[in-house]
């Protein structure tokens, strides 16, 4: 039960944002900026990293939501999704994304935990300025998404696919909807 009264059957965030639209608004277009601008780390790319701080974090909500929002733009691959959830260094993505969700776990842990040899080795990888800031600011977002999330026992459904349909639409629509 969440520690707050919140409207009924709106799971996770979208309780919260029924809740409090004052505070809807900006943290929806803060979703919106990190995960569907114009960049050149792809909207499947972004969400793979906020699903995988998501899961650093233990926040079961958005580990699903946007684990499925990561897979439709990724052609549906959630072996791809949860691979990046459990072992990022292992997962079949670029090298450079690899090193860009390194930092991302890092910052999860604490900002501080990031050091110069990360930041190197996704330079190395050809990451930009640009997806250097995105990676570590999609990564601190998520860290307080989660604790949001997480902090007023929001309630979040156990089963993977009941998340599919909301990943979709968070892919197709983006997070303004819902604000």
């Amino acid at each position: 039960m969440a520690h707050i009264d919140l409207p009924p059957g709106l799971p996770g965030i979208r309780g919260l944002l029924a809740y409090s639209p004052e505070t809807a608004r900006p943290l929806s277009e803060l979703a919106e900026v990190l995960l569907r601008s114009e960049s050149t780390l792809t909207p499947g790319e972004r969400e793979l990293s906020a699903t995988h701080v998501s899961a650093r974090n233990d926040c079961l909500f958005c580990r699903s939501s946007h684990g499925a929002a990561a897979a439709h733009h990724l052609g549906g691959d959630a072996d791809l999704v949860a691979a990046v959830q459990t072992d990022p260094e292992h997962a079949p993505v670029s090298d450079k994304l690899r090193a860009l969700l390194a930092i991302a776990g890092k910052v999860a842990r604490g900002g501080k935990h990031v050091t110069a040899d990360d930041v190197a080795r996704a330079r190395a990888e050809g990451a930009t300025d640009n997806e250097l800031h995105d990676a570590v600011l999609i990564a601190a977002a998520f860290c307080m998404y989660n604790r949001y999330v997480d902090g007023l026992a929001t309630w979040a459904p156990e089963e993977p696919e009941a998340y599919a349909e909301a990943g979709e639409r968070l892919a197709v629509e983006g997070y303004l909807a819902a604000a």
